[in-house]
């Protein structure tokens, strides 16, 4: 069987922070432990799961603070970079939702529908013949009571936000002839911080996206 590609295209929660209870700082779960990494081991060798996880990303933000976290920014060159692929999984917006960027869970679907073109656009990389991959939405599962003051208020009325992002990014999907899935029905967002995985959220995660990958790519 020829070897299969996929491209995870995250923030924190696919990079592997490990949640505090103040927020910051932390460290970064071992790849075994993060989601991707349990997907990959699941999924067995004839799958190479590529980690693109970046704290703080947003889908389509140029943060004043931080250029760095403008997912659409960087994705165009880490599609080519890593062609070819397969399928291309794409889990973000719960930044986007944060209190300073304004955003309502429309806009954010808007951001991420501009990443979904960018995967889609994305066939022959730099210089090749391959195809686009197919593309897998992932609506991030709604955040828990966030205990740390600074995190709260970053996060204020993030908590709707999220919950409206599934019929949001389900409709996109459903819009644009791209793959959905709702994190939210697999994991809930356990971290003492109220915003990022405990090891058994990041595995159940990673069982649950294993399974929807061996059926899309069956």
């Amino acid at each position: 069987m020829t070897e299969r590609h996929i491209l995870c295209f995250g923030d924190s929660l696919t990079w592997g922070w490990v949640p505090v209870p103040e927020g910051h700082p932390t460290t970064r779960y071992d790849r075994a432990q993060r989601w991707p990494g349990v997907m990959a081991e699941a999924l067995g060798p004839d799958f190479r799961v590529i980690e693109e996880g970046l704290s703080a990303r947003t889908t389509s933000i140029a943060d004043p603070v931080d250029p760095r976290l403008d997912g659409s920014a960087y994705l165009p060159a880490a599609l080519a970079s890593h062609m070819p692929l397969d399928l291309v999984v794409i889990m973000l917006g719960t930044n986007d939702a944060k209190q300073g960027y304004r955003r309502t869970p429309h806009e954010i679907a808007l951001g991420m529908g501009k990443l979904v073109r960018q995967v889609l656009a994305s066939a022959g990389g730099v210089g090749t013949a391959y195809p686009a991959p197919r593309v897998l939405v992932v609506s991030p599962p709604p955040l828990g009571e966030i205990p740390g003051a600074w995190l709260a208020a970053q996060f204020s009325g993030a908590h709707d936000r999220i919950r409206a992002l599934v019929e949001q990014y389900r409709a996109l999907s459903a819009a644009l002839r791209v793959d959905f899935f709702d994190a939210g029905c697999a994991v809930a967002t356990g971290g003492s911080d109220g915003v990022h995985f405990t090891p058994g959220d990041n595995r159940d995660l990673g069982l649950a996206l294993a399974a929807e990958v061996r059926r899309l790519l069956r």
